[in-house]
């Protein structure tokens, strides 16, 4: 990938995060004038020449947005803001898909006082549905990211109050599946009526916009994953699964620095098992690419209910590990993940998210 020109000298890229037809979002180091920072670049100097006008227009909502808030805290700052580039700021922290935090009122507590400082300014995100745009900080407060879809309003009419609605609306879904007996009577009414908007949109609209992003563009998942994580992974791992050796297989994405989306399989396994006879074995059949990573272990993490906490094999596989002790719950767990962490495969991309 080539070096953006606009802040040539300024920014050392570490890993891409996601890369689509409306931009490229890379991790990353930023020089300032009071010394280097971590810092998210996002880019549209190499879109194709059809999706420039939409990725230009995106590209403006989140700068202006990202500017606007900055006094507000509740996202990232916007460090530089170009013809093609932009770089906000690093926030500390893990998307909500990650942390689920469950029973935590106090996450919710700061998300509804940071939605309220944002809509006092006349901004409204409009993209809130997404569990990837809130962000839970490694001290436990909300913030949120992505603003490409951002709208700001200079009085408060009454497009205003929809789009407000409707991100209170989002966020009381995600309390609702975190914390669902801290909802008040009132917050269940939202709950239960959509705005007039919303109606409509979703018996016209968006069977429109799902064609386009799911044909065309080929968005295929809410976790970032892409293709390779909704079609290839689940093939993969019944192929791993069918060896004799193997007891269960959790696969989940992420950042990989050559092939954009990388996956990481972790194979629940004797120890006797080696990762040359696993890909041996994934070589002599017909199916996808196999996985970037493949780390044997003892055991799976899981939680109560038997289920694996695929939120914990995602901040190994990223290489966040500083993030996992808040989601521990037990010292059995614990130990286990220790184990995982310290056989850990991708230390290369050490500042993926």
């Amino acid at each position: 990938m080539s070096r953006p020109s606009e802040i040539a000298g300024r920014w050392q890229s570490r890993v891409v995060l996601k890369r689509d037809v409306f931009s490229t979002v890379e991790r990353g180091i930023f020089r300032t004038s009071e010394g280097e920072v971590e810092a998210v670049l996002r880019r549209i100097d190499e879109v194709p020449w059809w999706s420039w006008i939409i990725a230009r227009h995106l590209f403006g909502r989140e700068s202006k947005a990202l500017r606007l808030a900055a006094p507000l805290q509740v996202g990232p700052s916007l460090l530089f803001s170009g013809r093609q580039e932009l770089v906000r700021s690093w926030i500390d922290g893990v998307a909500l898909h990650i942390a689920k935090p469950h029973g935590d009122r106090n996450y919710f507590r700061s998300a509804k006082a940071v939605l309220r400082r944002l809509h006092r300014a006349g901004i409204c995100h409009n993209d809130l549905a997404k569990e990837q745009n809130w962000l839970r900080s490694s001290d436990g407060r909300a913030y949120l990211t992505d603003f490409q879809l951002a709208m700001i309003f200079r009085r408060r009419g009454r497009l205003f109050r929809v789009a407000a609605y409707e991100d209170l609306r989002h966020l009381l879904k995600h309390k609702r599946r975190y914390v669902p007996d801290l909802l008040t009577p009132a917050e269940k009414r939202v709950l239960a009526r959509k705005s007039w908007f919303t109606r409509i949109w979703m018996k016209t609209g968006k069977k429109v916009y799902q064609w386009v992003t799911r044909g065309l563009f080929r968005f295929t998942d809410r976790e970032g994953g892409g293709p390779r994580l909704v079609r290839d992974a689940p093939l993969l791992a019944a192929r791993l699964r069918a060896h004799a050796a193997v007891r269960d297989v959790a696969i989940v994405a992420f950042p990989d620095r050559r092939a954009g989306t990388g996956l990481y399989a972790f194979i629940e396994a004797d120890g006797a098992l080696s990762e040359r006879e696993l890909r041996d074995f994934l070589a002599s059949g017909v199916g996808p690419t196999a996985p970037e990573h493949l780390q044997i272990i003892a055991a799976l993490p899981r939680n109560a209910k038997g289920e694996v906490r695929t939120e914990i094999l995602q901040l190994v596989a990223m290489n966040q590990v500083d993030l996992i002790d808040g989601l521990v719950v037990s010292d059995t767990e614990r130990a286990v993940i220790a184990r995982i962490v310290a056989e850990r495969r991708n230390l290369r991309d050490r500042f993926a998210f």
